[in-house]
């Protein structure tokens, strides 16, 4: 149920413009597979492409509610309402008719018994939008901690919104620019929550909703995480995080369509996989795990700092431990390089990133995937509710008053910004990235919640929590949920259940480090459902290529673009050191200078393919 999009106009009669809502739903053909639905009246339109979790054979989006010929409401949504079954209990006994046995409806019958305070009653996660055709008011809604995605595009009559930006980018009125901001965002990986990197163009931010009435929008947030003392023991917290996450587990188990689990062999994925075995085992099931791993990556691999321990051997003991339904994709230099594939990443994500290969290796992963599932679970966001990233705990890197994922790049890589090695120092001048990324830290930390009389370490840990479950969530939902919705695979990430986020935002930071170890709590949590191995390992990042052939890849792809006289990212780069850069046999070795080469790549195709105009 996976991509909504739309356009509303208090002067046009869109009743003519069905063509161009049909295009907007059409360039998000990706996240619905099974099917396309349009509506279209004087001053709305909606569009919907499906992904089939529920009803599979009704469920049929957009929902309008009719009465004496007349349409009262339409909805729409993406994503999953996973308490829709409890919802249409309560709604049928205050005299609501339902059509579907899906959870469409239960947005817009919701919506017209409660009106905007129906959200506070949605579990899941949902991007929504109802037309009021009484009040000729259009309602968008995105869940609490923004899984799924909503942008928006006012015109000087009304609002254009789609799932992904390039659903409003085929709307005619919209200019596909971007200016000094959105190559700021780009460049610094700052997940500024409202910021879309095109101009014009805004995301609705998580927990918020938006009313867009002739001459006005309302914009409100209707969910936060709140600050509130934490008087549980430590039995107690951790019996409460399993307890939360089981029925976390639980709620997003349901589907009627195929379900699988991606699985590292880290902590994060393995505690998912170990409850979610535990669940369905109840009905005679087995679940079904993912892993994905490179051809030679046991033979090329070198264990850093950061990534200590490669993930195949920790991923088989839980398949051993749990007995899982396993696949193991494993993928060469060729896949990784493969421009088929890193047009399709770009395409998905609508502009590019720093994170390159593991792009690519997320998208065929979820490629492989989408053989066997269309839902699938993660570990994402873990590490930002139990500090598990490194940079959190690194006393410089996590004190540098900026975003810490941008901080390690500086003092390991003396980086300009993630990405920004190769780039003209004139350019890096003018968009001045370090200081735009700790201007939006700055902005950010400044709505975290605390208690008085906290002190400045627990207050700062907390401001950490807070920039990685707005600033980086965006980042990573981005990332994750982009590309799976881009293979037509629902993804669903448990430790989002916005209850066990309150609970976690609000523990206290030696409870956290309770054994010395971090994530102290999540493995106590879950210590009796794994194999030892995956509880005493250390937290490793997801995984990157270390073979040469996709170096070298990189390295012809480079040189090449810095032949081509018309290469439209040229003019942005300091071409002599690209040319240095190539030359240095360790030059691309390290993961963060790879993306120097990484970033201006995906920029010039993204120039030249796409039509996108700079306006700096």
């Amino acid at each position: 149920m996976s991509g909504i999009t739309g356009w509303v106009d208090f002067e046009r009669d869109l009743t003519r413009e069905r063509s161009t809502v049909l295009a907007m739903t059409a360039a998000m053909a990706q996240r619905g597979p099974d099917g396309e639905g349009i509506w279209v009246s004087r001053r709305a339109a909606l569009g919907h492409r499906r992904l089939a979790v529920f009803d599979l054979a009704g469920g049929h989006q957009p929902v309008a509610l009719e009465h004496d010929g007349r349409t009262i409401a339409v909805a729409a949504h993406s994503g999953s309402i996973l308490n829709h079954q409890e919802l249409r209990a309560e709604l049928v006994s205050r005299g609501h008719r339902f059509r579907s046995a899906g959870d469409t409806e239960i947005l817009l019958f919701a919506y017209l018994e409660w009106g905007a305070e129906a959200v506070h009653r949605l579990e899941g996660t949902f991007a929504g939008v109802v037309w009021d055709a009484r009040k000729q008011e259009l309602f968008l809604v995105r869940d609490r901690l923004g899984v799924e995605p909503l942008f928006y595009y006012p015109t000087a009559t009304g609002l254009v919104f789609g799932s992904e930006a390039k659903a409003i980018l085929a709307h005619p009125q919209v200019d596909p620019a971007v200016d000094a901001e959105g190559l700021q965002e780009i460049f610094t990986y700052s997940g500024t929550p409202h910021v879309a990197p095109f101009l014009g163009m805004h995301r609705l931010r998580a927990g918020h909703h938006l009313l867009v009435k002739a001459g006005h929008t309302v914009k409100t947030r209707w969910w936060s995480v709140e600050a509130a003392e934490h008087t549980d023991d430590l039995d107690t917290t951790v019996a409460t995080i399993r307890g939360l996450l089981e029925e976390s587990i639980s709620r997003n188990l349901r589907t009627e369509a195929p379900l699988g689990s991606l699985l590292s062999g880290g902590l994060d994925s393995s505690g998912v996989v170990g409850l979610a075995d535990r669940e369905l085992r109840k009905s005679g099931e087995r679940v079904r795990t993912f892993t994905v791993d490179f051809a030679q990556h046991a033979e090329n691999f070198k264990a850093t700092d950061t990534r200590n321990s490669p993930d195949a051997p920790f991923a088989a003991d839980v398949v051993r431990h749990l007995d899982t339904d396993h696949t193991t994709v494993v993928l060469d230099p060729a896949d990784l390089s493969d421009p088929i594939a890193r047009l399709a990443v770009l395409r998905a994500k609508d502009y590019p990133t720093p994170l390159g290969d593991m792009n690519t290796s997320l998208y065929l992963l979820a490629r492989a995937v989408g053989e066997h599932a269309k839902v699938v679970l993660t570990g994402e966001a873990a590490d930002s509710l139990f500090h598990g990233v490194a940079w959190n705990r690194d006393p410089v890197e996590s004190t540098m008053e900026t975003f810490p994922w941008v901080a390690r790049g500086v003092v390991r890589d003396d980086a300009a910004g993630l990405g920004c090695g190769l780039f003209a120092p004139g350019l890096l001048k003018e968009l001045a990235p370090l200081e735009y990324a700790a201007r939006r830290y700055r902005e950010s930390v400044s709505e975290a919640p605390h208690l008085p009389g906290m002190s400045e370490h627990e207050k700062h840990m907390r401001e950490l929590c807070w920039v990685h479950l707005t600033n980086f969530m965006e980042n990573q939902n981005g990332h994750t949920e982009r590309l799976f919705k881009a293979v037509g695979l629902e993804v669903r990430m448990p430790y989002c259940d916005h209850r066990l986020v309150k609970y976690a935002y609000n523990l206290p930071w030696d409870m956290q480090n309770f054994d010395g170890q971090e994530k102290s709590l999540l493995r106590a949590a879950v210590r009796d459902l794994l194999p030892q191995s995956v509880i005493e390992r250390r937290k490793t990042p997801y995984p990157v290529t270390l073979d040469p052939g996709y170096e070298a890849a990189l390295r012809t792809e480079m040189h090449a673009l810095l032949d081509d006289s018309q290469a439209p990212v040229l003019p942005l780069l300091d071409v002599p050191a690209a040319r240095a850069a190539l030359k240095d046999p360790e030059g691309l070795n390290r993961w963060a200078r790879r993306a120097n080469v990484e970033l201006p790549i995906q920029l010039n195709t993204w120039l030249r393919r796409y039509g996108v105009r700079l306006a700096l």
